[in-house]
């Protein structure tokens, strides 16, 4: 959407808002805890609410047991800055809310607030990212960056966690499987449904189920029909209109209904030939009407759920009765899925049954008739699967990736690090817990064979890192664990994508496609061992010494000392 520019107090126009709203009407600047208003009153009445902040946004620990993590949300986070303004509404709304000892001043000034004083610097989305890096660096007046905290952890979190998840399915099912997000009726509501199909996405699934994430982010549909559709039928004589036209419209077969039955029986005489133990006797007719009716339906993209009487002695010859019938019509059958039963065994047994059948009545490509398996899928079962052997050609999988079930959170936070210039740090006794201080750069440096070595965080002032010059990288907190590196490539991974009134340069947010693309390659990168399911090899996030020696400095003179009597 297009806002008009406003006037700041200081004379100078304010950048219009070019960005279209978060997806979520509910993404406002309400969308936050009590307290990021209550410390913005107590900044502004201590005169503080334009000092001149610096935050990170980051994580702690990859999640799901594995060594890397998907950034994502970030579109979202930007298009949420962008059009950060409280109406007159929701003013009158933390008015309400916040102690009556509050005074109108205050008010004033969340009247005029916006974002334009702030520049948010941030990984491209997408990419694949480690604990400590910051994701997103945020920068200007403390008051209107606190008000920030909240929504953007909950753009951050989830997205990066199911973004993540979908990556490590797709890990495990292989580049060559279709892996299809069929998460709308069991996740957590609307916007986690919708939220889940997105990042899904992103993270290397192929299409989703979920008509209303089609439309609004342009990703693929898929989908047939239910058992309850197959179950609807008693008989083949429900089936009103026999007809349907031939593929290109040349030819029109008045009565396809018998067309299917008379390949059913041939099938039928062939296996009944082959057959010692009885397997193949009478179909279930009621279940041949309901394929019947669909393929009139959708004679193009016919696919068939076959296991809801008997996958093998009904469900997979009714499937080949039709896919042959509409085949002598043009089309081509869009294959079988199994919903029940050892998906390993079936897909197999259903894989030679189509190969019999292209070998019998010499239908060139029939045995390659694609195979989809879904019921509860998740990492194990997939990982089950491949070890077992089976003939699947693609996933549909719903609860277990849209519900993050192995993990419920990330844990993203978003920390002080300098305020007015001066650096700050956050202690604990949990050492993870300590932040890393001041504004930094974060570099990638690669290696001689083209992956990742390690991500470097510096201060902000120092040299870049050069190709071919040795630098030293340290743990933040550890202080035997240091390596030199030779670097064969450096990327910087911090783009300004909001410059506020800086007029820097600002980087146009890529299409979901684009998104998706580097997710993709850049998960290509990385070192196999970081990769696998068990046991990976965690990557290294280093600091440079400069940096290593000024956090410890910091930490020692802001830690009080004990005194002991």
């Amino acid at each position: 959407m297009d806002a008009k520019a406003r006037i700041l107090p200081n004379g100078e126009a304010a950048p219009a808002a070019v960005l279209d709203s978060p997806t979520n009407p509910m993404v406002t600047p309400l969308l936050t805890d009590l307290y990021q208003y209550t410390m913005a009153y107590a900044y502004w009445k201590a005169a503080k609410h334009n000092d001149r902040a610096v935050f990170d946004l980051y994580f702690r620990r990859n999640p799901f047991g594995g060594e890397y993590t998907i950034f994502a949300g970030l579109e979202e986070c930007i298009k949420f800055i962008a059009n950060f303004k409280l109406n007159e509404g929701e003013i009158s709304f933390v008015r309400q809310s916040l102690s009556g000892s509050c005074e109108d001043g205050f008010f004033d000034y969340l009247r005029e607030l916006d974002c334009s004083e702030v520049e948010a610097y941030a990984i491209p989305e997408g990419s694949v990212v480690f604990p400590k890096v910051p994701l997103m660096r945020i920068e200007g007046p403390v008051a209107v960056v606190q008000l920030l905290e909240t929504p953007l952890l909950n753009l951050v979190n989830f997205a990066s966690l199911v973004a993540t998840n979908a990556a490590r399915h797709r890990f495990v099912a292989g580049k060559s499987k279709m892996l299809l997000e069929f998460g709308l009726r069991r996740a957590q509501g609307p916007d986690g449904a919708i939220t889940a199909s997105k990042y899904c996405y992103i993270g290397g699934f192929d299409a989703t189920s979920n008509v209303a994430a089609g439309r609004l982010f342009g990703i693929p549909l898929r989908g047939t029909h239910s058992h309850a559709f197959v179950s609807s039928f008693m008989s083949p004589d429900e089936i009103i209109e026999k007809s349907l036209k031939s593929s290109d419209g040349s030819t029109n077969c008045e009565d396809f209904v018998s067309l299917v039955h008379t390949w059913l029986n041939k099938i039928q005489a062939v296996q009944w030939s082959k057959s010692s133990n009885g397997m193949f006797g009478q179909t279930n007719h009621s279940e041949l009407a309901a394929f019947t009716s669909y393929a009139l339906a959708f004679p193009g993209s016919f696919l068939a759920l076959v296991d809801t009487y008997d996958v093998m002695r009904s469900g997979i010859p009714n499937f080949c009765a039709v896919a042959l019938a509409l085949n002598d019509l043009g089309y081509k059958a869009g294959g079988i899925r199994l919903d029940s039963g050892d998906l390993a065994y079936l897909s197999s047994e259903a894989r030679k049954f189509f190969q019999s059948i292209e070998k019998e009545f010499r239908i060139p490509g029939f045995g390659k008739t694609n195979i989809t398996a879904s019921n509860d899928l998740n990492e194990e079962t997939l990982d089950a699967l491949n070890k077992q052997g089976h003939e699947v050609d693609a996933y549909g999988i719903g609860t277990y990736l849209v519900t993050c079930y192995s993990q419920a959170a990330l844990g993203c936070v978003f920390k002080l690090v300098e305020i007015n210039s001066q650096p700050r740090i956050k202690l604990s006794e949990d050492v993870t817990k300590v932040s890393i201080p001041c504004k930094k750069r974060c570099y990638r440096l690669y290696g001689k064979e083209g992956y990742p070595l390690v991500d470097i965080l510096t201060g902000e002032n120092e040299p870049i890192p050069k190709v071919g010059e040795r630098i030293l990288c340290r743990h933040p907190f550890n202080e035997s664990k240091r390596a030199f590196v030779v670097p064969q490539k450096v990327d910087d991974l911090l783009k300004c994508y909001w410059p506020g009134t800086s007029g820097k340069p600002r980087v146009e947010l890529p299409s979901l496609k684009e998104t998706r693309e580097r997710c993709i390659k850049q998960l290509e990168q990385m070192r196999p061992d970081h990769m696998r399911r068990l046991n990976p090899t965690p990557y290294k996030v280093s600091v440079s010494g400069k940096l290593y020696d000024f956090i410890h400095f910091l930490w020692l003179n802001e830690a009080p000392v004990g005194e002991l009597q």
